[in-house]
């Protein structure tokens, strides 16, 4: 037994080095990128422990007092939990339908340019914005919904009244979104470009000597040949369905919005570092990521068994 299990050792070493020797230069490359995953991804996990203490910064981490699930029962019993839960689906879920297909339908369109110089200005356009910083961009925004901005200017010349459009509850969301799919749709669809350019010329000219048009080569040849691509990006999404970045919400809303715009991530930082609730503040950010951890082997469970695609 000691002798077999020797050898599988000898022969595993071997392998490893032989391995290193093989791809030396890409385990340095990626490097890096393991450290730095491992610095602020992996060890500040270990602060996750927080969620079921009563954390004192005097007592540290180990010294805290054990109060196991109480902070969780006190978010899922708080007045605060119904509307941050509702908002935090609602805004993921009108991001996801409207927001998800964009860059998929701008790279369909962008590949059915054959005017060079066109296409290069469209895709420099659409990239642009996802450069701008945060910041700016909800600045933009907010000069132009404000009474005397540009979208009020517009409502005035057809006869509507001005309001501030940040002011009004049932206008967050949409801006939320609009503004959103603005941002990301160019930097999105760069992917869904790689995976068109990828697809054989050859189907495209069987499919036209067959009598094809341009919409049924699409049905036909381009969706099924990206469908992987799409169902890998949908699942990664729902991983993050209950993740709404709070930087965005936090520069956008204020106490007239709060009903519909305060999302879990919002309450997170107001309770976390505003009211140094830190143990409250981490059980309800832990209760947050297992929420996505749970959608994301749903959805790759399902994909898997729907349509043979899936992360793992």
């Amino acid at each position: 037994m000691n002798v077999s299990a020797n050898k599988k050792g000898t022969t595993l070493i071997q392998k490893v080095k032989e391995e290193w020797k093989r791809n030396k230069e890409l385990y340095i490359m990626i490097l890096p990128v393991v450290i730095y995953f491992f610095i602020f991804m992996y060890i500040p996990m270990y602060g996750a422990a927080i969620a079921f203490k009563q954390f004192s910064p005097a007592k540290g981490i180990l010294g805290s007092d054990w109060v196991g699930f109480t902070h969780f029962f006190r978010f899922f019993d708080g007045i605060y939990f119904v509307r941050v839960l509702k908002n935090t689906l609602v805004i993921s879920v009108y991001s996801l339908i409207f927001g998800f297909p964009a860059p998929i339908i701008l790279a369909l369109l962008l590949n059915e340019v054959r005017v060079k110089w066109f296409k290069n200005l469209v895709q420099t356009v659409t990239y642009l914005p996802h450069f701008i910083s945060l910041v700016v961009i909800i600045g933009l925004l907010k000069e132009f919904t404000i009474s005397t901005g540009l979208v009020n200017d517009v409502f005035a010349f057809f006869g509507m009244d001005r309001f501030p459009l940040l002011q009004k509850p049932e206008a967050f969301r949409p801006l939320y979104i609009i503004s959103e799919i603005w941002q990301t749709v160019g930097w999105n669809s760069i992917i869904y470009l790689a995976a068109l350019s990828g697809i054989d010329e050859q189907l495209y000219e069987a499919a036209r000597m067959d009598g094809a048009n341009r919409w049924k080569q699409t049905l036909h040849i381009t969706l099924p040949s990206i469908a992987s691509t799409i169902i890998i990006l949908f699942i990664l999404r729902m991983g993050s369905l209950f993740t709404v970045g709070f930087e965005k919400i936090i520069l956008m809303y204020n106490p007239s919005t709060y009903e519909v715009s305060d999302v879990i991530s919002s309450y997170v930082y107001r309770s976390g570092l505003l009211d140094m609730n830190y143990s409250y503040s981490t059980a309800v950010g832990l209760f947050n990521s297992v929420m996505n951890f749970i959608l994301l082997v749903v959805a790759n469970k399902l994909s898997k068994r729907i349509s043979k695609t899936s992360l793992w």
